[in-house]
């Protein structure tokens, strides 16, 4: 029997033995091209019983948090990929606006494909005014609240609301609330550092970017076109 089998059921699990078998290249131990070869044959059986068991199909809610950059990013590359396939998308960004970011200009030609809404007026430091900040997040989770239940859009992606939860602007209950509006096929990406727990629990992916090095606190590179915005 399989390591990777169940010893009541005798049922392999698949993922772990594909685990197991590994990704090949040089992590394979055999140095013979035929005993390699047997090694990848195997592999792409297992894979392809792996992905011929998957079968449901759902909206998902997908998490991008963390200390580090690429989570606005990350929901924008899923927004180009949507669109791609000629579905229709909404991004709405808390606490951002003020500015039309390149990814907004770039995007246009998706025409009405695309509603994007930069319902912010920028960072707290920038703003000073905690009440028309708090009412400009409202504002926003109402608009929200209407793309979530709009079956026509296949992807809704809410910027940054996490970080109006972490400063208390938004309600996690709120949220959560909006979030069970969704048709059943609709995904929406939530991102911001600082996701409460209760949303990484609801949610069906959850990436955490992490800082390691940026350029803006060791270098005292400014943001730039690009890379930032």
């Amino acid at each position: 029997m399989s390591s990777t089998a169940d010893p009541a059921t005798g049922t392999v699990d698949l993922d772990a033995l594909a685990a197991e078998i590994g990704p090949g290249g040089a992590l394979a131990p055999e140095r013979e091209q035929q005993a390699y070869q047997a090694r990848m044959q195997r592999r792409q059986q297992v894979q392809r019983q792996r992905v011929g068991e998957r079968t449901l199909e759902k909206g998902l809610v997908l998490v991008f948090t963390g200390d580090g950059k690429g989570k606005t990013t990350a929901a924008l590359g899923l927004v180009l990929r949507t669109l791609g396939h000629g579905e229709s998308v909404a991004v709405l960004q808390f606490i951002k606006g003020g500015w039309q970011p390149g990814e907004a200009k770039a995007l246009e030609l998706f025409g009405e494909a695309l509603h994007w809404h930069a319902l912010g007026e920028g960072f707290t430091w920038e703003t000073q005014d905690r009440e028309r900040d708090k009412a400009l997040v409202h504002a926003a989770w109402e608009r929200s609240l209407t793309y979530l239940a709009d079956g026509s859009r296949k992807l809704v992606v809410l910027d940054e609301v996490n970080v109006a939860l972490k400063l208390g602007y938004l309600e996690v209950d709120q949220l959560l609330e909006g979030l069970a509006l969704r048709p059943p096929l609709t995904h929406v990406a939530l991102t911001g550092r600082g996701a409460p727990p209760a949303l990484l629990e609801r949610a069906d992916l959850v990436t955490e970017m992490k800082l390691v090095r940026h350029p803006f606190r060791e270098q005292g590179v400014k943001a730039q076109k690009g890379i930032e915005f």
